[in-house]
């Protein structure tokens, strides 16, 4: 009697050929290495562009309309009140208004000081609206003061509420402008209709915003500012920053 061991199933040996074809499809270390180095290089690079192109971004402006006023919102002295007078020499306007900053913990202290001291930009600003032709009775300042963009807006919108004003021009400087924007979106809406204006003398430089302190910390604080504004202002003032009993 014969044991059937099982079928002999004959061993096959690739021929030098096939060797090559299966060594040639498979990823040589060196390719892999230079495919990954290319890819980080041209995240690194959409990166860059994309970084290099955020002082553009930041700036924007509206076609400017016939409107009740123009405002002189806080800062960016003299930049600022110099393209809001030429506005008003234009005749796009009647008014401008001036907004004032709050800042009561240091008012606080030079009350204190017994010091009368103005150190507010909004004085400043009269003072070149006056230098260029704008009528000291066409000037308003607006009250209360305002601790960040967001207040100085609604201070700005229940002025044009009150007096059934349907327009309004925001004057800023130009890394400012899509936040001043934003900022009116998010805190007043569509109506009344605000154009946002920026300071044509602003020495801002937004193709090279890098190579300037001012202009990278510009950048940097708007950028951080817009996030806040589409985040729902998680980031509020200053809790520091508010009157307190020896201020009233």
């Amino acid at each position: 009697m014969r044991l059937n061991l099982g079928t002999h199933v004959p061993v096959t040996r690739a021929t030098p050929n096939e060797r090559r074809h299966n060594q040639a499809r498979r990823p040589r270390p060196g390719r892999v290495a230079i495919a990954a180095i290319l890819v980080f290089g041209a995240l690194v690079g959409l990166l860059l562009w994309g970084v290099s192109g955020l002082g553009r971004w930041l700036v924007v402006a509206d076609p400017l309309e016939r409107a009740n006023a123009a405002v002189v919102l806080n800062g960016g002295l003299p930049f600022r009140a110099i393209e809001a007078a030429a506005i008003y020499r234009s005749g796009w306007v009647r008014e401008v208004w001036v907004t004032r900053a709050s800042n009561p913990a240091e008012e606080a202290v030079l009350a204190r000081l017994r010091l009368d001291v103005d150190f507010r930009d909004e004085g400043s600003s009269r003072l070149i609206l006056e230098r260029l032709g704008v009528l000291p009775g066409d000037i308003r300042t607006l009250a209360p003061g305002a601790r960040n963009t967001a207040e100085e807006l609604q201070i700005v919108a229940r002025e044009l509420t009150r007096t059934a004003a349907d327009r309004i021009i925001l004057v800023t400087s130009k890394p400012h402008s899509r936040r001043v924007r934003a900022t009116w979106h998010a805190v007043v809406g569509g109506i009344p209709r605000a154009v946002v204006r920026y300071a044509e003398s602003d020495p801002f430089d937004g193709n090279r915003w890098w190579e300037q302190t001012s202009d990278a910390l510009a950048v940097s604080r708007e950028v951080f500012g817009l996030m806040n504004v589409w985040a729902g202002f998680p980031v509020r003032p200053n809790h520091k920053n508010v009157p307190t009993a020896d201020a009233r």
